[in-house]
């Protein structure tokens, strides 16, 4: 499936749960890189989800807009250039973790652009693999959840609870809308 390029870049509104709107959040970028049928991801080697495949992404830095990150941090941790331009906006995810109360708001963007050649940086381990062959066992588990939407060209805005790093209490992904339908959701079961 091929990716429409948008005419504009229009961001994909977050999806708040009740009562969060005051919660301090921290934003982030995570790109998907997509080329003939597969998905580049990196093993991440050193900060946060270390021994995790993930997509390319990080903190959005001051001055930025969500399209510069993403595309800063694709070169820094496997050397291709993305344009900012380049890259559509598939999805903005708000993870929360019981034992932190800052919030991370990650923008999702997804691409088929691009120059270069990928290599291993200090930070990231690239690797191609099949859309329908991901390492499920040594990803975030919200991934098995999220990706096939992204891949197959469905916009979401979403919710994850939890415990921990491996455990997902409860999620909640919907279309990008104020009225938008509920496309996938697990509700905490707490008893």
């Amino acid at each position: 499936m091929s990716i429409q390029k948008m005419s504009s870049i229009e961001p994909v509104p977050l999806y708040l749960p009740p009562g969060f709107e005051d919660r301090t959040r921290k934003r982030y970028t995570l790109a998907l890189i997509k080329q003939n049928g597969q998905v580049l991801l990196g093993l991440k080697k050193r900060g946060f989800g270390i021994g995790l495949w993930n997509g390319f992404g990080g903190k959005i830095e001051p001055g930025e807009t969500d399209h510069e990150a993403a595309a800063r941090e694709i070169e820094e941790e496997c050397g291709l250039v993305v344009k900012p331009e380049d890259l559509e906006e598939f999805g903005v995810i708000l993870f929360e973790f019981l034992d932190n109360p800052i919030l991370m708001e990650v923008h999702v963007f997804v691409t088929e652009k691009f120059t270069g050649i990928v290599h291993e940086t200090d930070e990231m381990k690239p690797k191609w693999f099949p859309e329908d062959g991901f390492p499920h066992s040594q990803m975030w588990p919200d991934d098995e959840v999220w990706y096939p939407l992204c891949l197959r060209g469905q916009k979401f805005s979403g919710y994850f609870l939890f415990q921990g790093h491996t455990e997902i209490i409860s999620y909640i992904l919907r279309e990008p809308s104020p009225n938008g339908k509920t496309l996938l959701e697990k509700q905490a079961n707490l008893n």
